[in-house]
């Protein structure tokens, strides 16, 4: 079984005992969860909102590194900084998108259950239909990481292919902090309103029989845009090995051409 398997089994796993538990105490569990979970959302929001800002320098770190190379050798505590760094981002990223790989298959047995419900028996179950909207955005949100690592994004390749190894290290270094860093940035900024008002209700479905998770899904958007800068500083710090002449770790999902790449 891959990481991603028994994270999901984990996950599954403390959902059931939570659902025990409340049937066991009457109801005291989703009471108190529910007594008060905007505020504990809103202060863990803050929590690794610092996390964050103390990570700052593992972000900055491949580009220190690639400019450091411009002048002098790097240390070696620089460059196995950058392998762990890599190899960390590269297994929870991984681990994250084996789990949402389920997704696709539940999003298929879901919809095509909801398609006999509606034309075969006549029957229409809101939270069913909901579900789907839901394993939809999860399974793209929580998935693009690992693409970016597997090189699944499609891309217009015109020029890099074409180029040095050198050359696409500087190419990918450019492309991480002058695009991918900045809109990740941008939408965490601007879903921040978005998704805080959503806690701040505990939003739920406009449909009183719908599922009432709406701001837990939007919350995946921030979710996103963090994995998606966590894999940027894992490419970065691969290109500043490069650079560096040294061994990069094993990427194991990359493919040796992007897909879509012309």
């Amino acid at each position: 079984m891959r990481a991603g398997d028994w994270l999901l089994i984990a996950i599954l796993a403390f959902t059931g005992l939570l659902i025990l538990a409340d049937i066991a105490t009457g109801g005291s569990v989703q009471a108190w969860i529910a007594s008060d979970l905007s505020a504990r959302g809103r202060d863990l929001g803050i929590a690794l909102g610092w996390v964050g800002w103390a990570l700052t320098p593992v972000i900055a770190l491949p580009l220190v590194a690639a400019l450091w190379i411009v002048i002098a050798a790097p240390p070696a505590l620089m460059t196995a900084a950058l392998v762990r760094t890599s190899v960390i981002i590269d297994a929870v990223n991984r681990a994250i998108g084996d789990a949402a790989r389920w997704f696709a298959l539940a999003l298929v047995l879901v919809t095509s259950l909801v398609v006999i419900q509606r034309y075969v028996f006549g029957v229409s179950v809101t939270k069913l239909q909901e579900s789907i909207i839901y394993l939809h955005a999860l399974l793209f949100l929580l998935s693009s990481a690992v693409t970016l690592l597997a090189g699944g994004h499609v891309r217009v390749d015109i020029f890099y292919s074409r180029l040095s190894s050198r050359a696409k290290a500087w190419t990918d270094l450019a492309g991480v902090y002058l695009a991918l860093i900045p809109m990740c940035w941008l939408i965490l900024d601007t879903s921040r309103t978005y998704v805080g008002g959503a806690w701040r209700i505990l939003e739920r479905s406009r449909e009183s029989d719908g599922l009432p998770l709406v701001f837990a899904l939007k919350t995946a958007i921030p979710v996103f845009a963090v994995m998606m800068i966590a894999q940027g500083v894992s490419m970065a710090a691969r290109a500043a090995l490069t650079l560096a002449d040294r061994d990069t770790p094993d990427e194991g999902l990359r493919e040796d051409a992007p897909t879509g790449a012309l």
